[in-house]
C-alpha cells in the first residue's frame, strides 16, 4: 500500500539544525532556528513562567477538556493585550477569541474558516513571507497570490506593495504582519499603515493580521498599533496572535484566533462557525500554555516581572542589531548593511546572496537560511567580531 509513496525533501531549517550539530568548527554560529536565545545561546524559561507554573502545580484541580474555544480566562487576558484595555471594539462586543495550538494553529483556523465560509476568495501574502503561510493556505484549498514587499536592493518596497493592494479583487483576503515582519524584519510606519487601511476600505478587503511577535519590536502597546487601527476602523478583521514567543513557551503551543465582526450579533454567528472549524481540526486546544499566560497576566506582580523580562529580550535584540552594523564599520560595510539596525524583531533579511550564505556555512560554520534570513537572537557580543569578519570575507 505504501510502496508508491515518494520521499520529499525535509524542512530547510530543520536540515540546518542537523548540519549545525555535526559541524566540528568550535566557532560555529547558528542563525537559522527561529527561537529567542540569550547571551549564552540558550532559550531560557522566563522567571515569570516558572513562578506561574509553580502556582498552577499547587492549585490545579482538573485536567478536563477546556472546550473548542479554549479557556475563558485565557481569552479574557489575550483580548485586551492585543486590542487594548480600553478598546471600543471590546466594549461593543465585536471581538471573539478562540484559543489555538500556537499562532500556526490560529492561522489554520483562519484558513479553514475562509475556505468554508468565504468560498472563492483568494488570499494574498507578502513576497517574501513566512514560508509556512504558503503551506497552510494552500492546504486549506485557498488560491494563493503574492504582493511585493522587498525590492531588488533589499529594502522595503512600500510603493510596490500599495499599488499591488489596489489591484487585489474586491473581498479577497490580505495577510499582513503587524510587526517584526518574518522573514525580513522590515515594518511599516504609522503613516504607511494609514495608507494600507485606506486601500483596504476602498477595495473592501479582509485583513488577516499575523501578530506573532507582540512586544519584540517597540513594546506591547506600540507593536499593536496596526492591529488596533484596523480593528477600530473596519467591520471585519481576522487576527492570529501568539504567546509562544513573548512568553517563551514555544513547546506549549499557545496562540489565539481573534475575529472582529461588524456587531455583536455577527460576531456570535462567526464564533459558532469557528467552534466547528476547531472541533473538526483538533477538537480542543492544549491547556497548559494558556493557563500560564492567564496566571501571569492576572497577577500584577507576575505581569510586571514578565514585562521586564520581555523588555530585556527586546532591548538585547535591538542592541545586537546596532552593534553588528558597528562591527562592520572597519570593513567599510556599515552602510551596505545599515538596514539591519533599522529592522525589528528576531529576523533580518540581511541581503546576503545564497552563494554568500553557502560560503559562510562551508568556510566559517555560520548557518542561516539561503535566502539570507538570519535570526538576530543568534548574535552575541562574543561572536559579533567573528561574524563581521566572515561577512566581510564573503563580500570580497
Amino acid at each position: 500500500m505504501f510502496e508508491k509513496i515518494e520521499r520529499v525533501p525535509g524542512d530547510a531549517i530543520l536540515g540546518l539544525i542537523e548540519a549545525f550539530k555535526k559541524d566540528t568548527n568550535p566557532q560555529k554560529v547558528d542563525l537559522g532556528v527561529g527561537v529567542y536565545r540569550d547571551a549564552k545561546g540558550n532559550t531560557p524559561v522566563m522567571r515569570a513562567v516558572k513562578e506561574a507554573e509553580a502556582l498552577l502545580l499547587n492549585n490545579e484541580t482538573t485536567k478536563t477538556y477546556i472546550g473548542s474555544h479554549g479557556a475563558a480566562q485565557y481569552g479574557a487576558v489575550v483580548l485586551p493585550m492585543v486590542l487594548g484595555q480600553d478598546s471600543p471594539v471590546l466594549e461593543a462586543g465585536r471581538a471573539s477569541v478562540t484559543q489555538s495550538p500556537g499562532g500556526t494553529g490560529a492561522l489554520r483556523l483562519a484558513a479553514d474558516f475562509v475556505a468554508t465560509q468565504l468560498p472563492g476568495k483568494g488570499i494574498w501574502v507578502s513576497d517574501p513571507t513566512w514560508p509556512n503561510h504558503h503551506g497552510i493556505f494552500t492546504a486549506a484549498g485557498i488560491e494563493l497570490h503574492k504582493y511585493p514587499y522587498v525590492d531588488a536592493d533589499n529594502r522595503l518596497d512600500f510603493d510596490g506593495m500599495l499599488e499591488a493592494l489596489k489591484q487585489i479583487p474586491q473581498g479577497d483576503v490580505v495577510v499582513l504582519h503587524a510587526c517584526c515582519h518574518n522573514p525580513t524584519g522590515f515594518d511599516l510606519n504609522h503613516q504607511q499603515w494609514q495608507q494600507v487601511l485606506e486601500v483596504i476600505q476602498q477595495r473592501d478587503l479582509l485583513p488577516l493580521v499575523d501578530f506573532a511577535y507582540q512586544g519584540f519590536a517597540e513594546g506591547l502597546d506600540e507593536d499593536a498599533y496596526a492591529v488596533r487601527l484596523l480593528a477600530e476602523n473596519l467591520d471585519n478583521v481576522l487576527i492570529t496572535s501568539s504567546c509562544s514567543k513573548n512568553f517563551g513557551i514555544y513547546n506549549e503551543r499557545t496562540g489565539a484566533l481573534i475575529v472582529v465582526a461588524k456587531n455583536s450579533e455577527e460576531m456570535e454567528n462567526v464564533r459558532s462557525q469557528i467552534a466547528i472549524v476547531a472541533r473538526e481540526n483538533y477538537s480542543n486546544p492544549p491547556a497548559h500554555g494558556g493557563s500560564i499566560v492567564a496566571e501571569i497576566l492576572n497577577s500584577a506582580e507576575l505581569a510586571a516581572v514578565w514585562r521586564e523580562e520581555l523588555t530585556e529580550m527586546r532591548d538585547r535584540i535591538n542592541t545586537l542589531r546596532r552593534d553588528f552594523v558597528e562591527a562592520l564599520k572597519p570593513y567599510g560595510l556599515d552602510q551596505k548593511y545599515a538596514h539591519i539596525a533599522e529592522q525589528r524583531g528576531m529576523f533580518s533579511y540581511t541581503g546576503l546572496t545564497p552563494e554568500q550564505v553557502d560560503r559562510l556555512r562551508d568556510e566559517y560554520g555560520i548557518y542561516m537560511v539561503r535566502s539570507g534570513r538570519a535570526n538576530v537572537a543568534g548574535f552575541s557580543q562574543e561572536n559579533l567580531p567573528y561574524l563581521a569578519k566572515a561577512v566581510a570575507a564573503v563580500n570580497d
